[in-house]
């Protein structure tokens, strides 16, 4: 296998991000909810004050193969607050390309955050999982995450769209 390369992702890598979205999302049997633009990516995560971060996993060419790098995955993640710990990090996605899964590279972009997460002076970092990604989830638990839905009890829940309007309203 070529090296792999985390990095902090630039502003000439959202057309990448994007097309890693739709493959997740994909991957998630969710394509129909993808609504996010490259313009967006970019305004919203590359301006003065973004709404969020990016490492993206680049493959790097052996000797004698095509010249420059090539993105195989990426984690988006953004700060949020506990009010019980205080500064927290929260990994919106994770996703690396099929045919580079199973060679430690979604491992080196969860330890990459975690490392962002400490240097930022967070006491959690947080993600959330599809009940039926099974691959996912013995990760998480093998890298020492907990399943807060065992544990705790934990249910996510989200207001979007008409269901916000309405709840801003009232």
């Amino acid at each position: 296998m070529a090296s792999v390369r985390i990095r902090e992702a630039e502003e000439g890598d959202c057309g990448h991000i994007l097309r890693l979205i739709r493959e997740l999302a994909e991957y998630e049997k969710l394509s129909e909810q993808v609504q996010i633009s490259e313009e967006a990516l970019r305004a919203d995560g590359f301006g003065g004050n973004p709404f969020y971060h990016c490492l993206v996993a680049e493959l790097l060419p052996a000797p004698g193969k095509p010249p420059g790098p090539r993105v195989v995955g990426y984690g988006q993640y953004y700060f949020i607050y506990s009010t019980w710990k205080g500064r927290n990090v929260y990994l919106e996605d994770i996703y690396v390309t099929p045919e580079y899964r199973g060679q430690g590279i979604g491992s080196k972009i969860i330890k990459k955050v975690a490392q962002v997460a400490l240097d930022k002076g967070c006491s959690q970092f947080r993600l959330a999982v599809l009940d039926w990604n099974q691959r996912a989830m013995t990760l998480y638990k093998a890298l020492g995450a907990r399943d807060l839905t065992e544990t705790e009890g934990w249910h996510a829940f989200r207001f979007e769209g008409e269901a916000m309007r309405k709840l801003a309203e009232k």
